[in-house]
């Protein structure tokens, strides 16, 4: 194997590699005479407190760096390639798979399917862990880097191997056990699949996975993501209300049990399940410290405590302008609630929320972080957008202000002759956005979290 080189890309500035004078085109060769695999070695040897960092700079000269630090602090490096090593892709093909499902025609970058457990451990993906070597896992315990999110689907594994058309799918328990021996936290998914997965499928899988418990921490149940891209892909069948009922009155038996047990709900719907089913989303309390929060579990929830906790703290005024926000069919009836709750201290205010129907995709994709600049802007032609359009960030490509189709919010402001503010994630950041406070924050976009079984994300 050819070895990857390690190239600083930025420096954080006032960290210790910025102080130690480590540039941009600085090559890291070495720390305590180890050289650097991936990103595992790096952030474990990094741990020391006192570290011989060589660097190798652009003109070939090497300097060796004596550094004393407190545990666990970081040097402030950011490396070309966030793995320090090449991205590994899937093995399988899974008959959910969101990648088999996207439109020709688009980046390269968009149809890369990974399965690497430093993205788990890095970005918090879901790994179905039938990459995962010995020498991974044995990395890991070593390192005792934690939480690893696995994707299980199904603990059956004669259907865990046809649903991922894998034929050694069914064999990562023994290695779910070694971590679960060292200590080693998890968290898990389930992609629920119609009349695969589901019923008492789902319920043997739920029976079967309690026996991590403590250190499988939690385990969330999404719905299946299904584009207009089907075509010769597995015949897959869309939940509906019914459907999404039985799954919470489920997941709710086994939260209520395990509780009295374990003081722990464990097992967690996604928001979609609720709103399919028209059932109000469950108390704060029900979501276990937001354990699957990237998951699209309690999204909708925190989101309007959030908001409700920063109004608090706001006399409210009469201030007045009319904005605009655009958000996927799945968040809209939540935030006008939420734009009501902030009109009883900012009366003045106008804001017209939009939902955008996913025609890129198919109609069955309600997310907001899978809409793109074209659907925006067919379906915000002629209406009324005030003074300025809100859109979420996790429309955009990672640290980009591009949309998924190569739009650019530039595009989007042009277009319609008006400022757009990208707004962060929490309820403070979206209470400001409304009120047109100052935004000083830099937004990136996360990873797309119903589709694939090495994906996750905040998309609402």
């Amino acid at each position: 194997m050819k070895k990857v080189q390690h190239i600083v890309r930025s420096v954080e500035k006032g960290s210790i590699a910025w102080e130690m004078e480590i540039e941009s085109g600085d090559e890291l060769c070495s720390i305590n005479g180890q050289v650097i695999t991936d990103v595992f070695d790096y952030h474990f040897l990094v741990n020391d407190e006192y570290l011989e960092v060589v660097i190798k700079k652009p003109n070939q000269e090497e300097w060796q760096l004596e550094i004393e630090k407190d545990t666990e602090a970081d040097l402030g490096i950011i490396f070309e390639n966030n793995f320090m090593d090449e991205y590994r892709s899937c093995s399988n093909r899974c008959i959910f798979c969101f990648i088999d499902q996207m439109p020709p025609g688009m980046r390269d970058t968009l149809y890369f399917k990974d399965d690497d457990s430093r993205l788990s451990f890095l970005q918090g993906n879901y790994v179905t862990m039938t990459n995962l070597s010995e020498e991974d896992l044995d990395r890991i315990i070593r390192y005792h880097l934690s939480p690893i999110n696995i994707s299980f689907h199904s603990t059956n594994p004669r259907l865990r191997c046809e649903m991922l058309h894998n034929r050694f799918a069914g064999d990562i328990f023994m290695k779910v056990k070694k971590l679960y021996d060292a200590g080693i936290e998890m968290n898990g998914q389930i992609v629920l699949c119609k009349g695969v997965n589901d019923q008492d499928e789902l319920e043997r899988s739920i029976s079967d996975l309690t026996a991590y418990l403590p250190y499988l921490r939690s385990i969330s149940v999404v719905p299946v993501g299904l584009t207009k891209y089907r075509e010769g892909l597995y015949p897959m069948q869309e939940f509906n209300r019914e459907d999404a009922k039985a799954v919470i009155q489920q997941v709710h038996q086994w939260q209520e049990h395990l509780y009295e047990k374990w003081g722990v709900h464990f097992v967690h719907c996604s928001d979609e399940w609720y709103i399919l089913a028209g059932v109000d989303l469950p108390a704060e309390a029900m979501y276990d410290d937001y354990l699957q929060l990237e998951n699209g579990v309690g999204m909708l929830r925190l989101l309007e405590n959030e908001i409700t906790e920063a109004l608090k703290k706001l006399p409210g005024d009469q201030r007045n302008h009319k904005i605009s926000i655009a958000t996927g069919k799945l968040a809209y009836q939540f935030l006008k609630k939420y734009i009501t709750i902030i009109q009883e201290k900012f009366p003045q205010i106008e804001v017209n929320v939009y939902p955008i129907e996913n025609h890129f995709f198919g109609t069955q994709i309600t997310v907001s972080g899978l809409i793109t600049g074209k659907d925006l802007l067919e379906q915000l032609k002629g209406k009324d957008l005030g003074s300025c359009l809100l859109l979420p960030c996790n429309m955009l490509r990672v640290g980009e202000s591009v949309f998924l189709d190569d739009v650019t919010v530039e595009q989007i402001g042009q277009t319609f002759h008006l400022p757009v503010r990208i707004v962060a994630e929490s309820g403070a950041d979206f209470l400001n956005a409304v009120l047109m406070e100052e935004d000083e924050q830099e937004h990136k976009r996360r990873q797309i979290y119903e589709q694939t079984d090495s994906s996750c994300c905040r998309t609402t």
